[in-house]
């Protein structure tokens, strides 16, 4: 599955359009990584749990964008665009969309 963030794919040709398709996923922050950012708040530096909690969000909203794609009998997904929003206290969304087509 081709996945890109541009309108078309660079040398194939877009023989079918599909939709819309989407993935998303909801996660909360996690007690220890709360302390943890806490303490980096204080002295700086990279946030590694939250990067790394927002690395499988991404992976597991790309993965149910695919999977729809694939479902609607798709070989690409052109104009890929991620959006997040808090949900609640704690707890945010990641959502990817995109065009399903079928490229030559």
């Amino acid at each position: 599955m081709l996945i890109t963030n541009i309108e078309m794919i660079p040398g194939r040709k877009i023989v079918r359009h599909h939709g819309l398709v989407s993935g998303s996923t909801v996660r909360a922050k996690h007690v220890g990584r709360d302390i943890m950012a806490g303490l980096k708040n204080i002295f700086g530096g990279e946030l590694k749990g939250y990067t790394e909690l927002l690395s499988e969000s991404r992976k597991e909203a790309l993965n149910r964008m695919r999977e729809q794609a694939k479902q609607m009998g798709a070989n690409a997904i052109v104009n890929v665009r991620f959006s997040t929003s808090s949900v609640a206290a704690g707890a945010a969304e990641l959502y990817v969309y995109g065009t399903a087509v079928t490229v030559q």
